[in-house]
């Protein structure tokens, strides 16, 4: 079996791939896209790290191609849909850069409060400024920890033995969990009016992008510092800028920018910024991990089948995946869109199963599907069907599943029931004919759709002329509508729309639908 490694790997995790008999193993880290196209085909894997693009062009042109392997977390290189179109298993490595990213999330804090970076270059200068570096103390400062997952986690326990008090803000986690970690858990406006210090855990999402924004730093203590090894983008970083300037920000240490490298940032010419190369898994260690752990799961794939850390397969038997993908696709995307529709934390999640799904050889990877569906609009690419179960009970889920082998109205049905600490929802789908993954219910309003694209769920009052508007209204903003489908509650006289777009509904377009008349609620979705 022929494999390509296209980006620089530690040489452990190469030479145990040269190590099993029959593997042919390529080390090339130079190739064009162009390049990667034309040759892929001839290779069985291919292991990467963030610098390879794997598009969908690529896939397509990889007619042998089996296992993609990532060196890390960050698959948004990779064109997941469509390497499963195509059968392609997508793997990563989630635990190996946590407690790296950690540590270099605690350096960054300590070289921003003490100006070693500024005072090591003035030393390098020849100059003598003792005065003008006189930093701070961290002892009894208030960290503010935005997103408490894994990463986050060990920042705060870090920071606690360096005596700060940690607060921390994270809606898809709730108090009680936060507070066994001896975490005060705070709403995001109180975190920023409390903390000494900001720090920013969270993956890249529709949610988070431009998270701390020019509304965030209004909200501030003047004096606060701001770390980020997360993602580029959570931060807005024209409004970072402003924030400095204008004396809100004492500083700013980053490790990740929207544009990587960055060309012409103006942050980078402040003296108030610290930054480094995107240097939050980059220790030997984690390098190591992360090169043997790839190689260790591609080798168990090629050899045995065996699925490990995927993030588009569960860890079954490829004959049972066959049959069982459809009902897979299908509990993802209703955790997925429960997920969507419901404020707050999770708390408890109730799943039933009823007909002909029951009699799948085990209902466990479809409820593990359920989770990751629900995980990943939090928690992004770090969630994969493996870790999905020990990531919901980190944050206090309780899972309940229920199967019922008599059918009523389909012949299969998956419903889920989610609870938060602010709402809770009902949704269920089924399979048409042997694969058609339909939406047929949101609580009490029936329909029949299908789920991908971008969504538009619209509330509204059944009045002639509602869906008349909320067409217009879009194609003032040419917004093509190419599904839709209508739920009804006629005794209450409420309608729900789930519209599909071409392109995707912005924050401005929503405020317009709901300034129509008789549209109560508009959520954007995304399947």
């Amino acid at each position: 079996m022929k494999i390509l490694v296209s980006d620089n790997l530690s040489e452990s995790g190469i030479e145990k791939l040269k190590a099993v008999p029959g593997f042919e193993v390529e080390v090339n880290t130079s190739l064009t896209h162009e390049e990667l196209c034309s040759i892929i085909k001839e290779y069985d894997a291919l292991v990467i790290r963030s610098a390879t693009k794997v598009t969908r062009e690529v896939i397509e042109a990889a007619d042998n191609l089996k296992v993609i392997g990532r060196a890390g977390i960050g698959l948004d290189n990779v064109d997941i849909p469509a390497a499963t179109k195509r059968g392609i298993v997508v793997m990563n490595t989630p635990e190996g850069n946590v407690i790296t990213t950690a540590e270099h999330t605690i350096a960054m804090l300590m070289a921003l409060t003490r100006n070693i970076p500024q005072a090591n270059k003035s030393m390098k200068e020849g100059k003598w400024e003792k005065k003008k570096f006189r930093g701070k103390e961290v002892f009894n400062k208030t960290l503010g920890v935005v997103g408490i997952g894994r990463i986050g986690r060990v920042v705060a326990d870090r920071a606690k033995g360096l005596k700060m008090n940690v607060i921390a803000y994270d809606p898809y986690i709730n108090e009680e969990t936060i507070r066994k970690l001896g975490v005060e858990a705070v709403s995001f406006d109180e975190l920023l009016s409390r903390a000494d210090y900001i720090t920013v855990h969270t993956p890249m999402t529709q949610e988070t992008r431009n998270l701390i924004d020019k509304e965030a730093f209004k909200k501030m203590k003047p004096g606060v510092f701001l770390i980020n090894c997360a993602r580029g983008g959570i931060v807005n970083e024209q409004d970072l800028y402003d924030a400095i300037r204008e004396g809100i920000v004492a500083g700013a240490a980053l490790d990740v920018f929207v544009e990587e490298p960055p060309k012409n940032n103006p942050l980078l010419e402040l003296d108030k910024v610290i930054a480094t190369p995107h240097l939050g898994a980059s220790t030997d260690e984690a390098q190591e991990n992360v090169a043997l752990a790839v190689a260790d799961q591609v080798i168990d794939y090629l050899l045995n089948g065996t699925i490990r850390n995927a993030v588009n397969a569960p860890a079954i038997d490829g004959e049972i995946l066959a049959t069982m993908r459809p009902y897979l696709e299908l509990s993802e995307k209703l955790g997925s869109l429960v997920q969507q529709i419901t404020q707050g934390a999770p708390e408890q999640v109730s799943i039933e199963y009823v007909g002909d799904v029951c009699q799948v050889n085990d209902t466990k990877p479809l409820t593990i599907s359920v989770l990751k569906g629900i995980l990943t609009p939090m928690l992004g690419e770090q969630v994969n069907f493996v870790n999905a179960p020990v990531l919901a009970k980190e944050r206090g889920i309780r899972v309940t599943e229920s199967l019922r082998t008599e059918a009523e109205d389909f012949t299969n049905l998956i419903s889920i029931y989610m609870k938060t600490s602010q709402d809770e929802n009902l949704v269920a789908g089924t399979i048409f004919g042997k694969k058609d993954v339909r939406l047929v219910r949101i609580n009490d309003f029936r329909l029949e759709a299908a789920m991908e694209g971008h969504l538009v769920l619209i509330y509204n009052i059944d009045t002639p002329g509602t869906i008349g508007a909320i067409g217009t209204c879009l194609g003032r903003h040419n917004i093509n509508i190419s599904m839709m489908d209508v739920g009804q509650v006629l005794e209450r006289g409420q309608n729900i729309i789930l519209l599909r777009t071409d392109t995707p509904v912005t924050p401005d377009v929503v405020k317009e639908l709901l300034s129509l008349e008789n549209v109560n609620i508009v959520q954007i979705l995304e399947l």
